[in-house]
């Protein structure tokens, strides 16, 4: 069956081949065996169920945890010609019904519906009289208490192998861990699945992080290497997003906020503004995301640390989905981890532990001076083989080091051994930075003879100088307090025999941008730009007119194969990735017929091999 899976895959979607893992996952589903798909954010996780869907009898059942997802995804089906449907509470009662009315007629291959309403008896029974072929539970993770996204409602999803036990039950998620898999595997109860796990790396995405110094100019440095693009911007608290919305907006920038603050009615319109491309930046807390299927986000803004990887990996990834190149810039400050540690404060003690393991992960990893690729692969158990990936500040060569590091790195470790290395790394910044505050005077550490020696800088500054030399394994934390001690390097970087790597207390140098830019620009190889934009705003009209967002009319991915091979006619449209035979009929001849114009004006070539 893997052949019609195939078809199934070009006649709907535009693709000749799946990926490697896709295969795997597709043939787990044709042969209804339990599994578990772990593909990080792009990497096409939903064909793993919906081409198997379309090509086995019966209707598939999509459990998800979002209306405006369920949307999406939806439109996105019904563009290439399925029949898909949802259920939820935002239906009116006739739509709900014409929609069971198909279901039992046996016109819907798909249904989107959320585990609560799946497991009312009224869903439950309309299930029982309907043949499915299988039961695909997306964003997997909030089935775990160790995911980044835990939903209690998801721990009753275990009934499903009970209420259906001949039908397999798949379980998809973009962020897991070993222990968040077995915990999946457990919670829903599936039997002998298949386990299929790809690689975490996202090759397309250029990461970049530095401390945090003048929030807005370095916003804006980001918005301004992508000035037409859509992008999504960060903050940890409700009250910075709406400072740093209304920061832009003064600036001359179309933005919106997005928090749980906003009533429901806002929160909705500036998520179908950013969605439907009538706004390019949406500046937001992590409540915004995960029901984002916007393939065409070109940057993702962090302006604090992320409260764990999971996280970081999930959030950052919404850029880039296309497979075209985007940047995940993120700033950083030292207080962001008393900030996230005071948020999780309420936590269960259990939950609370592993999300604070979780927060000092992060924390270590923003000060880190190793590949952002190879980091992140750790953490999920990958290794990354490759001695560059050239696609981070680190492997790019944009980070400037301090030239002094060494004669710095031994002020610190001077004064932590004068202090008897039995003080946390702000007291220890404070002594440095010469404050006289009551606890250092009363202990007579004003005396000593480091105190005062990085005078001219910022507590913020050698506080994160202190972290990075912890980071590089010269310096432990120990006890309930975590005082400062020194390791054996140390005494090497005391002699002059060993030479730390410390960053350079500047904002966002302009090369990073820069280097980000000239990457991104490789991607555009080929690719006639005025031409791309010309179909842009036909596809944005086409979105309006159709009520569906720019990106499921044709992803930015394909608009650049258009713009680059410029077909003219239905047998070279049609070999386009991305464009199945129901899309090069509803919108082959609007865009053909503006590319042989674009190209008669301009006296350019067609129809390129």
């Amino acid at each position: 069956m893997i052949e019609q899976a195939t078809e199934a895959l070009k006649k709907y979607w535009g693709y000749t081949t799946f990926r490697p893992l896709q295969t795997d996952a597709v043939t787990a589903a044709l042969d209804h065996r339990d599994s578990l798909v772990v593909l990080p954010t792009g990497g096409g996780k939903s064909l793993c169920y919906q081409v198997p869907a379309v090509t086995l009898p019966g209707m598939a059942v999509v459990v998800s945890p979002l209306i405006s997802l369920m949307k999406d995804q939806v439109d996105a089906l019904q563009q290439c010609g399925i029949p898909a449907a949802r259920l939820d509470s935002s239906m009116t009662p006739p739509h709900r019904q014409a929609v069971t009315s198909c279901i039992t007629a046996g016109k819907v291959k798909l249904l989107y519906i959320s585990p609560e309403r799946l497991l009312t008896d009224p869903s439950i029974e309309m299930l029982k009289s309907t043949k499915l072929s299988l039961i695909a539970i997306d964003e997997a993770h909030c089935v775990s208490m160790w995911g980044h996204d835990f939903r209690p409602e998801y721990r009753q999803l275990d009934r499903l192998k009970e209420i259906f036990p001949d039908v397999a039950v798949h379980a998809y998620t973009a962020t897991a861990t070993e222990r968040v898999r077995r915990d999946i595997v457990d919670q829903l109860n599936l039997t002998d699945p298949e386990i299929l796990v790809g690689s975490f790396d996202r090759p397309n995405l250029i990461y970049s992080i530095a401390p945090l110094n003048d929030r807005l100019a370095q916003v804006r440095k980001v918005i301004d290497a992508h000035p037409s693009d859509p992008g999504i911007v960060y903050c940890i608290r409700r009250k910075d997003v709406d400072t740093l919305t209304a920061e832009l907006t003064a600036a001359g920038y179309k933005a919106l906020p997005y928090h749980a603050g906003l009533a429901d009615h806002i929160r909705k319109f500036n998520q179908e503004a950013f969605i439907y491309d009538r706004v390019n930046i949406i500046v937001a807390t992590v409540a915004f995301g995960m029901g984002i299927d916007k393939s065409n986000v070109r940057y993702v803004i962090h302006t604090g640390m992320p409260k764990s990887l999971e996280n970081y990996q999930q959030e950052s990834g919404r850029a880039g989905r296309d497979g075209l190149d985007a940047h995940c810039a993120l700033f950083y400050a030292d207080k962001d981890y008393h900030t996230w540690k005071f948020l999780l404060r309420d936590l269960e003690p259990e939950p609370k532990r592993a999300a604070m393991d979780k927060l000092s992960q992060a924390y270590d990893f923003v000060h880190s001076f190793r590949c952002r690729h190879k980091s992140l692969s750790a953490y999920f158990g990958q290794t990354l083989e490759k001695s560059s990936c050239a696609a981070c500040d680190m492997c790019l060569g944009t980070i400037e080091t301090l030239p002094e590091s060494l004669i710095t790195a031994q002020k610190i470790i001077s004064c932590i051994a004068r202090l008897e290395q039995k003080y946390p790394a702000d007291y220890t910044a404070r002594v440095l930075i010469g404050a006289k505050d009551k606890d250092i005077t009363a202990n007579d550490h004003h005396e000593l003879t480091t105190f005062a020696l990085l005078s001219d800088r910022t507590r913020g500054i050698v506080r994160d100088w202190i972290e990075q030399l912890a980071n590089q394994g010269h310096i432990k934390k120990t006890g309930p307090y975590r005082n400062l001690t020194l390791t054996q390097s140390a005494g090497q970087i005391l002699k002059g025999d060993l030479t730390p790597r410390l960053l350079k207390p500047v904002r966002q140098s302009r090369s990073t941008v820069k280097q980000v830019s000239a990457v991104e620009e490789k991607a555009w190889q080929g690719v006639d730009k005025d031409l791309f934009e010309q179909l842009r705003e036909i596809r944005r009209e086409l979105s309006d007119k159709k009520r569906v967002p720019a990106f499921v009319v044709l992803s930015d991915a394909t608009l650049r194969l258009l713009a680059a091979k410029r077909p003219t006619e239905y047998r070279t449209l049609i070999q386009i990735k991305g464009i199945g035979q129901k899309k090069a009929k509803t919108y082959g001849p609007t865009f053909t017929e503006a590319i042989q114009s674009y190209c008669q004006q301009n006296n350019v070539e067609t129809n390129l091999p």
